[in-house]
Parts: structure tokens; C-alpha cells; sequence
């Protein structure tokens, strides 16, 4: 396991918990995803055992917002000091806490780092304190999408291929929180 040194300036980890969860229960849930157990444990807490074991700074917005856009910039006002940010969806209950850690170091080389998983496109993804002001006007559904195209004009993004299925598997569908405990219990096997 690899330890970020104390004296850099850590970024923070932005928990996304506001979303209404519709496609969950559309496919039949009976709770809100986040609240969903899966191994005995709501799919939020999963995550936020992660965000705790990575030892990063961290923020819970779970205040209701129309849009992920609106809730990353309500999360980054929140935590005006951060060295910076990686946004972590809360319905992300397989991600690994050394995978924070990656993003974070590879973050501090780089205004926007991409995590991969087998050419996937994952969270968190990591933003330098450089994007700040394009974070705080984000809106709607769009999430950050419009700061990362913006940084990969500048040629400042980075992608990192990790092998962590948790950061693609992310829970919208009572199918979805099926796949992540069969990939739950493998990982603990």
C-alpha cells in the first residue's frame, strides 16, 4: 500500500449523494440506492468506508440539487480551501480506497486525471485546484464534462489505467446492486 506523504496538500474527495435515484427504483427497488444494502450494508457506507480508509480529506454533499452539475459545485464552495478534488459518485460501493490514493498522487501532476478501467472511462475523477472556477459554474446534468473538455484543449489531462472494477461499477438498477454483490463476494473470497 502506498502512503501520500502528509506534507503534500491532499485533495479532497467530493461524495455525490444527491441524486434521486429514479432508475433504481423504476427497476424495482424499494429504497433509494444509496440506501440499497448490499453485504448487509447500505451502498452508500461502502463507499464512504473507502473514502475513510484512503485517508484523504473528504466531503458528503448529499443535499438535494437539481442536477450532478449543481451538486459538484455546491461540494467544491463547500470545501473552498482544497488543494483540489476528485469526484466520487456515493453509488460507487466497490471502489477501492488505494485507488483514491492513485488519483490523488497522479493528481498532482496533472489538472484533470481520468481513472480507466480496461478502457473504461471511471470516478473519481481528479481535478487540480486550477479548475476551481470552472467547477463553480457547473449546472445540470452535464456534471464536469465541461472542464474536461476545456483541460484536454490545454492537453492537461491525464488518464490512469487501474485495475479497480469499482470505478465503473457504479448502482442504477436493482440488476446493478445484484452484479456488485456477486463482485463483492469474489473480492472477499
Amino acid at each position: 500500500m502506498d502512503a501520500i506523504r502528509p506534507e503534500v496538500d491532499l485533495p479532497t474527495v467530493l461524495v455525490l449523494a444527491s441524486g434521486r435515484g429514479e432508475r433504481f427504483t423504476a427497476s424495482g427497488g424499494h429504497t433509494h440506492k444509496l440506501q440499497a444494502l448490499l453485504a448487509g450494508k447500505p451502498v452508500l457506507q461502502h463507499t464512504l468506508d473507502a473514502v475513510i480508509a484512503s485517508g484523504l480529506p473528504w466531503h458528503l454533499e448529499d443535499a438535494g440539487h437539481p442536477g450532478m452539475g449543481d451538486s459538484i459545485a455546491a461540494a467544491v464552495r463547500a470545501t473552498p480551501d482544497a488543494a483540489g478534488w476528485l469526484v466520487l459518485p456515493g453509488d460507487l460501493p466497490l471502489v477501492r480506497s488505494d485507488t483514491l490514493r492513485a488519483v490523488a498522487r497522479a493528481l498532482a501532476q496533472h489538472a484533470v486525471v481520468i481513472p480507466l478501467y480496461q478502457g473504461l472511462r471511471g470516478h473519481p475523477v481528479g481535478f487540480a485546484a486550477v479548475c476551481r472556477d470552472g467547477l463553480l459554474d457547473l449546472k445540470g446534468n452535464q456534471g464536469a464534462a465541461p472542464v474536461v473538455r476545456a483541460q484536454e484543449a490545454m492537453n492537461s489531462v491525464a488518464f490512469l489505467a487501474l485495475d479497480d472494477i469499482g470505478i465503473v461499477t457504479d448502482i442504477d438498477t436493482v440488476d446493478d446492486l445484484a452484479r456488485a454483490g456477486e463482485l463483492l463476494a469474489a473480492r472477499q473470497a
